[in-house]
Order: structure tokens, then sequence, then C-alpha cells
């Protein structure tokens, strides 16, 4: 009998992290490492919090969606607060309007409050 092993997700990420530092977000194309860490902004200058990841879909190595960690007074107001610790949620790259020195996702805090397609982070 064929005994297949599949690696564990640490193994993955390491490998994926090793193998793969550009991908694109819609248009834009940049290194991976250069968007972790930068601040994420929404409509009206409202600072959301910092990339801390992303989804990549392994058939287009295109990035799906953004691991953003909250901050304390965003995550209050779009209703992802944490007793002990910050919230980290995925934004579908469709609602990013521009990458630069920072991340700008075109949506109001209100509709980001408002949609199901930002949902919390399962790391």
């Amino acid at each position: 009998m064929l005994q297949i092993s599949y690696p564990t997700a640490s193994v993955l990420q390491e490998k994926f992290k090793s193998l793969v530092s550009w991908l694109s977000i819609g248009d834009y194309s940049m290194n991976f490492e250069r968007l972790s860490g930068k601040k994420v902004i929404g409509a009206g200058a409202y600072i959301l919090g910092e990339v801390k990841g992303g989804s990549v879909d392994s058939a287009t190595w295109q990035i799906t969606h953004l691991y953003v960690k909250l901050s304390d007074k965003a995550a209050v107001e779009l209703g992802f607060k944490k007793r002990f610790r910050s919230s980290t949620v995925c934004i579908p790259v469709k609602m990013i309007q521009a990458v630069a020195d920072v991340v700008t996702v075109a949506p109001s805090l209100k509709e980001l409050s408002e949609s199901k397609e930002i949902t919390e982070c399962k790391e």
C-alpha cells in the first residue's frame, strides 16, 4: 500500500517564504516581505492596523487576502475586540485601493464593519 505523507502547516509556511518572494495583488507586484509590516489605512485616513501576512491561491500565485493585525481602536469599531490579545482579520485584496508606503483600503470604516467578507483569520 502506498503511504502519502503531507507536510505540516509550519513546514509549508517556511517553504512558501523561501520559494515565493514576489507575488501580485491585483495590478500590484511587490516583494511580499516589503508588504508585511506596512500600516493599513482605511477611507478618511483611519488606521486599521498593519499587514502580518496573506493568503495565496497556489494555482495562480496571487494573494487573495491580507492578514491585518487590527489596532485596538479598529478592533473595537469593527467588532473584533479580544480581551487579552489583538485581533487579526482577513481582508480580501479586492478591497485594496493602493499599495505604497501604506496599504490603502477603499471601503469606509462603516462599510468594513458591515462587510461579511472581512473575517477573523485562522492562522
